[in-house]
């Protein structure tokens, strides 16, 4: 039986291509961006190279580019460092309970330092808007935090609308765009965005290498202590064959972004019908007309998720019933019980299911009608 892969939102297989791109750094280009001599000085280029390949992909400067170790360094240091840095004009954060654990915890963090957090709800749209974060601005208020497309839902947020209200207030303005960048093109400066986070391994890079956006003139307080690599913003010996591959990767995705995206929303249509082809019941969470091409979050009417879960894997099905992050727990998602409520039933059985180009039209129809069958027979 072959195996089915429709968890791209959690982790992306490493592009050929940036595989063989990462090869000779590895092999050959070991030394120390940081050294003077005729090693460090190869290492220094590709880390230059992978730079200017990031700012272009964001109409940004190389600059404003700061390597990380991926989604979540980019959230605690964008969050955290930009509230401790500016705290003397304010102490009040504004995000939404819909975001990544990796942003979350960090504003909870925060918190319990004593910060003012307002969360806003995102509805059963799945989608926030700009005006409710108007509503809630204050004097006080530092850093707004909003991701660009949620990584259960698909659902994509108001960000340039956001930034259009933001343009005139002190507040920084910061967007986790970990499952935007593979989807939607990006221009830092139209979206109004001060800071910006990027992961390399959800679009075919390798894992361990991201990227956040510091727009220039914006100033954070520094999480590590050691060198003064990445403009003092970010400690540490660069990892130099990680930036080869997301370098790669990022090309190749600039490249081929629209094909992909033109795949993926075929994959997602077919999907869909052959599912209703098989006549089981199902509803989509999230309003769709603002969802990506390759997530698709789908409640089962009579499942118990993780028991769902676990004859997916049996029938050869990867899919998630949520943030990989959290892909042990058994809790419901946090994410739909802030769409629909905690005690509603779509927080215990629905499923993501997210394509990518390891994927066929046989696997979209294959992997449906795996999954209706393990549908009925757990509604039976």
């Amino acid at each position: 039986m072959k195996t089915i892969y429709f968890d791209h939102a959690a982790t992306t297989p490493v592009h050929p291509e940036v595989i063989q791109a990462m090869i000779p750094v590895l092999e050959k280009h070991f030394g120390n961006p940081s050294s003077v001599h005729h090693f460090g000085r190869q290492a220094r280029k590709i880390v230059d190279d992978a730079r200017s390949v990031m700012a272009q992909s964001i109409h940004a400067n190389e600059k404003e580019i700061v390597f990380t170790s991926g989604g979540t360094e980019s959230n605690n240091l964008a969050i955290i460092g930009t509230a401790l840095k500016h705290q003397s004009r304010g102490k009040h954060i504004i995000t939404t309970e819909i975001e990544h654990h990796a942003s979350l915890h960090a504003v909870e963090y925060l918190e319990k330092q004593g910060f003012d957090v307002t969360y806003i709800p995102a509805g059963e749209s799945g989608r926030i808007s700009a005006e409710d974060i108007y509503e809630h601005l204050r004097e006080d208020t530092i850093l707004v935090s909003v991701m660009y497309v949620n990584n259960e839902t698909g659902i994509i947020q108001p960000i340039k609308e956001i930034g259009q209200v933001l343009a005139d207030h002190q507040a920084y303005f910061y967007t986790d765009a970990v499952q935007a960048y593979g989807t939607l093109p990006i221009d830092v400066k139209e979206l109004g965005v001060d800071l910006l986070s990027v992961s390399s391994h959800k679009i075919y890079g390798p894992k361990g290498i991201g990227f956040l956006y510091v727009r220039e003139g914006a100033l954070l307080q520094s999480l590590q202590h050691g060198g003064e690599q990445e403009r003092k913003r970010r400690a540490g010996t660069e990892n130099t064959a990680a930036m080869k591959g997301f370098q790669k990767a990022v090309e190749l995705l600039m490249q081929n972004r629209e094909k992909r995206n033109e795949t993926y929303r075929y994959f997602k249509q077919q999907f869909l019908q052959n599912l209703r082809d098989e006549d089981i019941q199902f509803s989509l969470n999230g309003e769709q007309q603002f969802a990506v091409p390759g997530i698709v979050n789908i409640s089962f009417p009579g499942i118990n998720v993780e028991t769902f879960l676990t004859n997916l894997d049996l029938s050869m099905v990867a899919a998630s019933s949520g943030s990989a992050c959290t892909a042990g727990s058994v809790d419901p998602s946090h994410v739909l019980a802030a769409m629909f409520g905690s005690d509603d039933p779509r927080t215990r059985n629905s499923v993501r299911f997210s394509f990518g180009m390891d994927n066929d039209e046989e696997d979209i129809k294959e992997g449906a009608r795996r999954i209706a069958q393990i549908v009925k027979r757990l509604t039976l």
